[in-house]
Order: structure tokens, then C-alpha cells, then sequence
């Protein structure tokens, strides 16, 4: 498996500063996103720390007889423990936080991992689908049939993140996915919420499809979500998958991911979430 990717941010038109962090694997290994939260230099502090940690725990462990899923969540741990250990030597920054979202391409397997709104979808044969399920209290809302899409727009809730790294129960919320269908062709795009406040899903489907350079791509959907208004900060990170052996016609054109069913919004949720769902954890500044 060979992977392409770039990754790119934007402040936007609105923020001077930008609380988004990115890191893409020169050898095409793991991609990371984070969207921080709590205050200017909060919000790029827990981001950083998130990036940096999981970023150096992955290529310290990645040879390590450890299976993948391991690998991943004590990452993950240790960047919430960071995070953690600065609030409490910063009280300034003690409300700081930060959404997370990870491919990881490992002995021929593909994983993925979230925590908050930050989303990785997967655009395939012209069709876009949304992988994660964004972790906001309006979005389970939703989901349990507690409130329509309709009403969520309007929600006093539709901006609370209901999980993310900076506080003591994230092990009751780490999403951590094997993708078992994973095809040469396959484009991943992790993005911030500055993308998806911004554009609908039907214009970056678009925007993937006619453009084949990710470079152009990823400038587009920044442009394009600066065009919607750029009220936050925008980071796309996109990641384009071949070299995948042994693979016929009829599963590339067939196939989706295995775990599809419990993944993929239906079409009433996704369009509520992408025209909803800001962050925050409380009345603090969201990221």
C-alpha cells in the first residue's frame, strides 16, 4: 500500500491566530488532526501537545510486538495525559482542550480514531461518505430520536462537544476503528469543523472529484470554506490510497467498508450535523 497525502491550514477570515494542528507521515504512515479549544493560547497549546505526543509515541512504538489498536489508544492516552499534566501547571489554561481525529495505515490494515467533531471522510468512485460520528451532545441527541435535524439548527446545545482530549473521562470516549475495505483509489480527508460549517458535503464531494492533484484539492476546500465565511480556523489533511495488491474489479466497484452500518450518518443526520454542529465544551471561546 502506497500512500499520497498533503495537509494544509488556514486561520480563516475572522481569527488572527489559529488553533488547529496538523502532522502527515512523510513515509505515509499516520495522519493527525486536532482542533483545540479553551482561549487563544489554550487552544493551540493542547492541539500542539496532542500532535506532538501521539506523533512521537507512534514512530518511538511503531516496530513494538503491539497490535495496532493498542498502539493507537495508548497514543492517545498519553496525549490526553499531557494535556492534563500542562492545565495543571498553567491554571490560565485549565479549561483547554482538543478534538482529534487519526488514520493509521500499519501491517497491511487501516485504523482510524476520533474524539470530538473533527471528521475523516472517504471519498470513493465520486461518492462521499462521512466516517465519523461527531461526538457533540446534539449529534447523540439525533441519533437517539430525541430531537429532529430541524430543531437542532436552533439548539442552545448544538455547539457542546460531549468528548475530547484535555479531560479525566476521555477513556469513556475514544472511537478507535479497523477498516477493513480499504481500496486502491481511496481518498481520506480529516478536516476541523472550520471546513464543514462551511461547505456542504455535496461541494467537497465535488471539489474531490474534479480535482485528481490533492494539492489543488486541499486549497480549494479551504478557499471554499473561506468563501462561506471563514469564521474559523480550516485545516484539511488528504490522503490518497493505491498500490493495494490482489484486488479485483468487481470488489472495487462493490465493496464498502465493513463497519459501514455503524459509521456512515444517513442523509437527514448528516446534512443536521454539517449545518449545526459547532464546538465548545462550555462558554468559553470555541476552537
Amino acid at each position: 500500500m502506497k500512500c499520497t497525502s498533503i495537509g494544509l491550514t488556514d486561520p480563516g477570515l475572522v481569527r488572527p491566530y489559529n488553533q488547529d494542528n496538523h502532522y502527515t507521515d512523510p513515509e505515509g504512515r499516520f495522519f493527525i488532526l486536532a482542533d483545540g479549544m479553551g482561549g487563544h493560547a489554550g487552544g493551540e497549546e493542547a492541539s500542539r501537545i496532542a500532535v506532538e505526543v501521539i506523533k512521537e509515541y507512534l514512530e518511538t512504538n511503531w516496530d513494538a510486538p503491539i497490535d495496532s489498536y493498542d498502539l493507537i489508544e495508548k497514543s492517545i492516552y498519553q496525549a490526553n495525559e499531557g494535556i492534563l499534566e500542562d492545565q495543571v501547571l498553567h491554571p490560565e489554561r485549565a479549561d483547554m482542550g482538543t478534538t482529534l481525529v487519526l488514520v493509521l495505515f500499519r501491517e497491511d490494515e487501516t485504523w482510524r480514531a476520533h474524539v470530538g467533531d473533527s471528521r475523516l471522510y472517504r471519498w470513493r468512485n465520486g461518492e462521499l461518505n462521512q466516517i465519523t460520528l461527531d461526538h457533540t451532545w446534539i449529534s447523540q441527541a439525533i441519533r437517539a430520536g430525541e430531537i429532529t435535524p430541524e430543531d437542532a439548527k436552533y439548539h442552545p446545545w448544538r455547539h457542546v462537544l460531549s468528548q475530547c482530549l484535555g479531560r479525566r473521562d476521555l477513556y469513556e470516549g475514544i472511537d478507535i476503528q479497523k477498516m477493513d475495505d480499504v481500496q486502491n483509489g481511496d481518498r481520506f480527508l480529516l478536516c476541523s469543523d472550520g471546513l464543514t460549517e462551511e461547505v456542504p458535503d455535496d461541494l467537497i464531494n465535488k471539489s474531490l472529484q474534479e480535482l485528481e492533484n490533492l494539492e489543488q484539492a486541499a486549497k480549494t476546500l479551504i478557499q471554499n470554506a473561506k468563501d462561506g465565511g471563514g469564521s474559523d480556523n480550516i485545516t484539511v489533511v488528504l490522503v490518497s490510497v493505491e498500490g493495494i495488491e490482489n484486488q479485483s474489479s468487481e470488489k472495487n466497484e462493490n465493496s464498502s467498508i465493513g463497519e459501514t452500518e455503524n459509521q456512515l450518518l444517513n442523509e437527514n443526520e448528516n446534512l443536521a450535523v454539517e449545518e449545526t454542529e459547532n464546538k465548545s465544551i462550555d462558554d468559553n471561546e470555541n476552537p
